[in-house]
Formats: C-alpha cells, sequence, structure tokens
C-alpha cells in the first residue's frame, strides 16, 4: 500500500462522543443511524475488523473506504474495497479516502479517518531546507 498523506484522525472527536454516550447524555438513536447505504456498503465493499462494536459490543465493526476526487468522475463517492486503493493510487494523481466504521447488527457509524492517496503525491520532491547554518 502507498504512502498516506496529510492524515486526519478523528479518533479524540470519536472517544468524546462515546463518553457523552455512556454517561447518558446522547441516546442511542443519535449514534447509531447507519443508512441502508452504508449498511450495504459494508457488507459488500467493507473490512472487517477485530474491533467490538462500542455500543452494542455483539459484533465486530467494519471499516468503509469512500473515495473522492476530481479525476474519479463518475466513481467520485463509490465505496472501494482496500486493496483497490492502490491501484488507484498508481493510476490516479490525488484523490481523497474517508474511512468509516459501522456495526451491521446496532446501525453504529463513525468517521473515523480521511487522507489522501495518489502517483504525484509518492513523487512529489522532498522541499529543501530553508536558511543556512
Amino acid at each position: 500500500m502507498c504512502a498516506q498523506w496529510r492524515t486526519v484522525d478523528y479518533s479524540l472527536q470519536r472517544r468524546a462522543l462515546l463518553r457523552e454516550f455512556y454517561a447518558g447524555r446522547i441516546g442511542r438513536l443519535e449514534v447509531c443511524d447507519a443508512s441502508p447505504y452504508l449498511k450495504s456498503a459494508a457488507r459488500f465493499h467493507g473490512e472487517a475488523t477485530e474491533e467490538p462494536c462500542p455500543i452494542c459490543r455483539r459484533d465486530f465493526v467494519t471499516r468503509v473506504h469512500y473515495i473522492y476526487g476530481d479525476q474519479l468522475k463518475q466513481s467520485a463517492g463509490q465505496a472501494r474495497k482496500r486493496a483497490e486503493l492502490a491501484a488507484l493510487a498508481d493510476t490516479l494523481d490525488e484523490f481523497q479516502v474517508f474511512v468509516v466504521e459501522v456495526c451491521r447488527r446496532c446501525d453504529w457509524n463513525y468517521l473515523v479517518e480521511q487522507y489522501l492517496l495518489g502517483n504525484t503525491l509518492a513523487s512529489a520532491p522532498a522541499k529543501a531546507p530553508t536558511g543556512t547554518v
């Protein structure tokens, strides 16, 4: 898999939301609202994990990778298997990946990460140091 660039990790926000849920300040319906499309994407394009769902704790969450970018045209917004991302990164200059975790049992879902992939990112020259010693 090629390197990820400009990664944004939402784990701190996720923890804060779960803390609010466990404290009873947020209801289950507010955090368990996965759409049928998202659940279907998790079923057919998702990556199984061994991480238990933080809400129901009966099932493992599935990670779904959505792709967006100008070069994708009609493919923008589609869910893709993780293995497909490397092939796309070799053929496209730059595209964004959004990773959503989903529990298909209780409908928990949360955006956990976003990052850039593409062949121009891997071949970009490193910046020369500025200033002299």
